[in-house]
């Protein structure tokens, strides 16, 4: 392997800020928000455990102390013999043994009474629980101070790393990642299985301190493996390790191997244990791979935030996009004669066509009257009722149109698919959709009432408008409103239709041509206005399922900040 770059003092490092930028790394990994479902985000968020727990449980702990005392972690496959070998270093149970598996429920960590205050205090692993005893708990540790084993070497059982157990695994993944040498434990049954050189390619691609124990296997059969093993192990650029056999024996009461068949693995140990210097080497070598590692991999969950960025817009554009083309339906269809159909239409006609609206204003409207038939009496409020029941349905179908919309854009990723999932309904309008509509149709129509009293109120125009009155004229700008017709004169009007052209006749004569139009504008205006907020509310249940876009964006800088703050450690100057 290649040595690493010297690392400073403390003091040096934190003058050069390369605590503080590794510190600012890991805060900036943990906020990272990779809420959203899209392709490859399950490996994008182990990556960011990963580096968080090295960064939090490792790399800035260690680069705070330098000279604490080296973490041995025993890993392997199920059934190597990792617990027996721990038991046979330490000299006495302090791992549970036997054949049911997973064996190592809780890991154990092995220390000298010298070195309880470092591992009690948090500083390594800071976010796993310590015990005295054994727990079913997950991100628990049982710690255990034993005075064989000897000052400066600590030593930690680790669950399987292949066990069937989820949260097993994932406790050997951060232990491991937590090591300063990583103890590799395997058995001639299980040496070539694919999993653990998984794990021990990654640890070489890291640059980590790491040694490898030849357990279980027979005498007969020990020289050719452990030959076959050293190859396997030059083949992924492991030749260096350090490589140990422990041959097949039985274990004593205590659960430790006969002194003699791990007695090289105990000198090695403790010749660590003895020698400052080589444990430094050693942590210098397994921090300078993480720190390396751990910065070149956060390039990645730059672009894992990329991806959402995109993702994140991509659905706020189909919820946008969708709820803006309702709003301009809406408005399209309410001034474009379409709400001039059906009840509205036989009620405005039935109105005009009494002649009632006429009888006060016959020398100047009379000529409308004579192109319409005579129709039975109908009241004002009739016409109301058929306006705000038109309008009222005209809103619900169009926000019941724009759910089923968003849904199947939505469904169309798998981002869209997995926030449908999530809260259900969303191919529907709101449930208080329809109340609504209905409340926006009878507050516009008494808005629109409100605009004609205060047109009227004008001493030119009060007489004609008193005498018309404030209901007539208020649904006659309705109607003007649904037609569209405000503005147009002469042939224009006539184009418009009659029944529409007649009420635009009818406000013209009471408030004059200009006045007509600044009222028709103004309520069309407020039927926008009132129509964009019902619209706005009903995307809210879409938007609100997104993470906030100024948050990702601010993560991706905090990231793309804490990168640039963290110098390439090959790079760094020697102290």
């Amino acid at each position: 392997m290649t040595e690493p770059a010297a690392i400073p003092q403390r003091e040096a490092m934190v003058e050069d800020g390369l605590l503080q930028g590794l510190s600012g790394l890991a805060a900036a990994v943990v906020a990272m928000p990779l809420e959203l479902d899209i392709p490859g985000v399950e490996q994008d968020r182990a990556l960011q455990r990963e580096i968080a727990e090295q960064l939090g449980d490792y790399v800035v702990p260690r680069l705070e102390n330098l000279g604490a005392p080296l973490l041995v972690v025993v890993g392997g496959s199920t059934g190597a013999g990792k617990s027996t070998l721990v038991n046979s270093i330490v000299g006495r149970r302090v791992s549970a043994t036997g054949v049911l598996r997973p064996t190592t429920r809780t890991p154990v960590l092995v220390h000298h009474p010298a070195d309880t205050e470092w591992f009690r205090s948090g500083r390594v692993l800071p976010d796993v629980v310590r015990t005295g005893s054994n727990s079913r708990r997950a991100n628990t540790i049982r710690q255990v101070a034993c005075s064989t084993l000897w000052p400066g070497v600590a030593v930690l059982d680790a669950p399987d790393f292949d066990s069937i157990d989820e949260t097993n695994r994932e406790m050997a993944e951060q232990l491991l990642g937590a090591a300063d040498l990583w103890l590799f434990v395997t058995s001639a049954a299980r040496y070539a299985d694919q999993v653990p050189w998984d794990y021990l390619r990654r640890a070489a691609d890291r640059n980590a301190s790491i040694a490898v124990v030849l357990d279980r296997t027979s005498p007969e059969a020990l020289g050719e493996v452990r030959r076959h093993l050293a190859r396997m192990l030059s083949e992924h650029g492991l030749s260096d390790v350090a490589l140990f056999s422990v041959p097949e024996s039985t274990p004593d009461s205590e659960g430790v191997l006969p002194t003699g068949d791990v007695a090289q693995v105990v000198s090695w140990l403790r010749h660590l244990a003895d020698d400052e210097a080589q444990r430094r080497e050693i942590v210098l070598r397994t921090l300078q791979g993480a720190i390396t590692h751990d910065v070149q991999e956060s390039r990645q969950l730059e672009s894992a935030l990329t991806r959402q960025v995109d993702a994140a817009a991509q659905l706020r554009q189909d919820v946008a996009s969708v709820y803006l083309s309702a709003h301009a339906d809406l408005m399209t269809a309410a001034t474009d004669g379409t709400m001039l159909r059906g009840e509205v239409l036989a009620r405005w006609q039935d109105f005009v066509g009494s002649g009632e609206i006429f009888r006060k204003l016959e020398r100047t409207v009379g000529s409308w009257r004579d192109k319409l038939f005579r129709r039975k009496p109908t009241t004002p409020e009739e016409v109301e009722e058929a306006a705000v029941s038109g309008l009222h349905l005209l809103i619900l179908d169009r926000a019941e149109r724009a759910a089923e919309e968003v849904a199947r854009a939505w469904d169309s990723t798998q981002a869209g698919r997995t926030l449908l999932d999530s809260q259900r309904g969303l191919d529907r309008a709101s449930r208080d959709v329809r109340v609504r509509a209905e409340r926006i149709a009878r507050e516009w129509r008494e808005a629109v009432f409100e605009l004609v009293a205060e047109q009227g109120s004008d001493k030119k125009t009060k007489a004609r408008a008193l005498s018309l009155g404030v209901n007539a004229a208020g649904v006659t700008l309705m109607v003007v409103v649904f037609a569209g017709t405000a503005g147009l004169t002469g042939a224009e009007l006539g184009i418009a239709g009659g029944t529409a052209a007649a009420g635009q006749a009818v406000l013209n004569a009471v408030f004059g041509d200009q006045a007509v139009r600044d009222l028709a504008d103004q309520a069309g205006k407020d039927l926008a206005r009132r129509l964009e907020d019902l619209l706005e509310s009903e995307a809210e249940r879409y938007l609100d399922l997104l993470p906030d876009d100024v948050a990702l964006e601010s993560a991706h800088w905090q990231l793309e900040a804490a990168i640039a703050s963290v110098a390439p450690p090959r790079g760094r100057r020697s102290r």
